[in-house]
């Protein structure tokens, strides 16, 4: 159906409507787990379907209870208008892929958008059209659950991975069986909550809100994106739910979003809570007036909506566009013309293609972070021994948070270890629990490390402490998983670690001790096959971190592209040094932004520019740049190498970062290959935005520091001159 046929059917059905009808549409419930209709907390549901008193229902899992719910409210109700079916479709429906943070250390939008590819299919099979991901929350707080959710600390790396992931779900055709509606969330600055603390305040100038937490919902608006969830934090005091700047005056009239703006579970509702209305009408007002289109399972919309227009603090203009936002939705979707699904069709499972897809994306993910001696990967042909150690090491526990339930276990990394090492003798002890303080099971680990060749120590955080509310004031190893380091490291065997995680953590106290360290996240499905790819050489790790390790949490926050200080001043490095230093901890992160290492090595020459002036009006029409680098694999063996390019302005009117990232691109190399490296740099890589509450994009003459290399550390640059 044509866009123009789409605004005709709307209109017409606008025009039937009962003004109940049209604040019926505006709300969504949530239904039980697992549970048909009759079932549960499934009545209130039922019964405003059938009065056509209902938009939408999250939380239906299964193609035959999403149809049994949805001829209830075509067949049923006055108007026979379908309802839309939402879940957190986050890494996996069936096939749990790798978690997001995880999906950006592989610098390589190609996996995120398989994950949206295999879990649209798998979704939509069985009842889903509206997925609540991606999350692209700009983070620089690792003690922030959610970061687990996040793509990490970059807006352009966010962005990249946003518009990758709504391509993966939507595809060219909504309508289509295998695709679902994306919702770009959690609109705006989530990701700064102060202290980390999950749904808390956040206070940003106008121009750190346009340059780091807006450009990937704008891409996300400009790559299509159906849906947009708003925020649970305040916005410079004004919550998000309730902001009338965000949601309307950049999202609906400065980008042109004509999609659904959705609100957070009860968000409404909380508005109360955060003072921002004095009772459940006010914030009903509020919300709808500043441009949220739907309510998500608080009903303060539909329970008020009538004193509102009858008061005049609603416009009936404005409650049409609300409704007509939903159903356009549904028109896109194809759901008035296809509202059930082929209940025979229905995935149940995941299927070796996809089990494949999610071992090649956890390998791709992971990071090394230290290989001392070339210990890995581990001598195959030698091994006679390996004692395999850890809370995690038979753990079916690595899918990671936002996993749906019924979704199949990880596969363990001891199971997969001795499929991959048939000729080697494989030892394993616990050793502690993933949580408290029990040792007892330490002797036994040391026992078994001290008769083996090496160990695999699988250590790290469970899947609990990370995600939504999982805020921790700690960062390092939870328990007594730290004494099991010690314990096993002071055999003098070599020590592999393994970990497993869904947000940075502090390891200095201990990464010293250890030969290795591979950084696996919680890598879904196939964690265990996946790690036994990459410790044993079958996979060569190509990824990088995408957000910063710290030493320490009194550090945060700490992230790479800081603002320059006037104070320390260091003449002979001015792009790194502006930033002050702590006196009791050595300055810097643990590991950086972009650092990862390989079973091989790789050379990159000095940045070649196309030209070495451009004039700034010559950018704003359209003008840009071309920076070249010649990467060689100086190694033995095959490897990725991720080259990434980095953009400083050294003087502007607004203190800009000391480095931005502008592009990456990860390139597989044979043993002695060369390869060049082309990106292509324009206004949005040079400018910036000001601090005009209208939104003012400039683009300043002076020069431009481009550097490139392996980690946000290179040196080499070049200088390009804006006149």
């Amino acid at each position: 159906m044509s866009g123009h046929a789409h605004e005709s059917r709307i209109k017409e059905l606008l025009d039937r409507m009962t003004v109940d009808e049209k604040f019926g549409q505006l709300q969504q419930l949530a239904w039980a787990w697992d549970t048909g209709p009759g079932g549960g907390d499934t009545e209130s549901a039922e019964t405003a379907a059938r009065e056509g008193l209902l938009g939408s229902v999250l939380n239906v899992v299964g193609a035959g209870a999403s149809n049994a719910l949805q001829r209830i409210a075509v067949e049923e109700s006055r108007l026979g208008i379908p309802l839309v079916f939402g879940l957190d479709v986050i890494h996996g429906f069936q096939t749990t892929f790798p978690i997001p943070l995880a999906q950006a250390a592989a610098f390589d939008p190609a996996v995120t958008e398989k994950d949206a590819e295999v879990s649209a299919r798998e979704a939509r099979s069985n009842g889903i059209h509206w997925t609540f991901s991606p999350m692209m929350d700009v983070t620089r707080e690792p003690r922030w659950g959610r970061i687990a959710e996040s793509t990490g600390e970059d807006p352009y790396l966010t962005t990249c991975y946003a518009v990758a992931k709504i391509r993966g779900y939507q595809g060219a055709d909504l309508t289509a069986p295998d695709r679902i509606a994306a919702c770009a969330k959690h609109f705006v600055a989530y990701g700064g909550a102060e202290g980390g603390r999950d749904y808390n305040t956040v206070d940003v100038s106008e121009q750190r809100l346009r340059n780091l937490y807006l450009p990937p919902f704008r891409a996300a608006v400009e790559a299509g994106a159906a849906t947009v969830m708003a925020g649970f934090n305040t916005v410079s005091g004004v919550p998000a739910h309730a902001n009338p700047h965000t949601l309307t005056g950049i999202l609906k009239e400065a980008w042109g979003f004509d999609g659904v703006v959705v609100s957070d579970w009860t968000g409404v509702q909380e508005l109360v809570a955060h003072g921002g209305a004095a009772n459940e009408a006010e914030a009903a007002r509020r919300a709808l007036t500043a441009g949220v289109d739907m309510e998500m399972v608080s009903t303060t919309f539909v329970d008020h909506g009538r004193e509102l227009l009858a008061a005049g603090t609603l416009s009936a203009e404005r409650l049409d566009d609300a409704v007509a936002r939903v159903l356009r939705l549904k028109l896109r979707l194809g759901l008035f013309e296809r509202p059930y699904v082929d209940e025979s069709a229905a995935l149940t499972g995941p299927t070796p293609d996809t089990r494949a897809a999610a071992r090649d994306a956890a390998g791709r993910c992971m990071v090394l972070l230290k290989n001392d001696d070339r210990v890995l990967p581990l001598d195959v042909p030698a091994l006679r021994s390996l004692a395999v150690v850890g809370p995690f090491a038979d753990s079916g526990d690595l899918l990671g948070t936002w996993t749906l339930p019924g979704a199949p276990a990880s596969a363990p990394v001891l199971r997969a270890l001795r499929e991959a090492l048939p000729y080697t003798s494989i030892t394993h002890a616990v050793g502690v629990a993933p949580e408290g303080f029990d040792t007892s099971g330490v002797p036994e680990a040391v026992v078994a490390a001290v008769a083996a060749d090496a160990v695999v120590l699988v250590v790290g955080e469970p899947p609990a402490l990370s995600g939504e509310a999982a805020v921790r004031s700690e960062l390092g190893l939870p328990g007594a998983q730290e004494r099991l380091i010690d314990a096993v490291t002071a055999t003098g065997r070599p020590c592999v670690v393994v970990l497993v995680g869904g947000r940075p953590l502090t390891i200095g106290a201990w990464a010293r001790s250890v030969s290795a360290i591979l950084m696996a996240w919680h890598p879904g499905i196939e964690a265990g096959p996946a790690v036994a790819d990459v410790l044993t050489g079958a996979v060569n790790p190509g990824g990088k971190l995408p957000v910063t390790f710290p030493r320490a949490v009194g550090q945060i926050p700490l992230y790479y592209n800081h603002e320059r200080t006037g104070r320390p001043y260091d003449p002979a490095a001015p792009e790194v040094k502006y930033v002050s230093k702590y006196l009791d901890i050595a300055d810097g992160p643990e590991f950086a932004f972009g650092h990862g290492l390989s079973y091989t090595t790789f050379t990159l020459g000095d940045p070649l520019l196309s030209r070495e002036w451009i004039g700034a009006r010559e950018l704003r029409e359209g003008a840009t740049v071309e920076a070249t680098v010649a990467v060689r694999n100086t190694g033995d063996r095959e490897g990725d190498s991720v080259i990434q390019l980095y953009v400083q302005d050294p003087a502007a009117a607004i203190t800009q970062p000391v480095r931005r990232l502008r592009g990456f691109q990860r390139v597989r190399l044979a043993a002695g290959e060369e390869r060049e490296v082309r990106f292509t740099l324009g206004a949005d890589d040079f400018g910036y935005w000001t601090n005009d509450p209208a939104g003012t994009f400039t683009v300043e003459p002076g020069e431009i520091h481009i550097h490139t290399g392996d980690s946000s550390r290179t040196g080499a640059r070049r200088t390009l001159q804006i006149t």
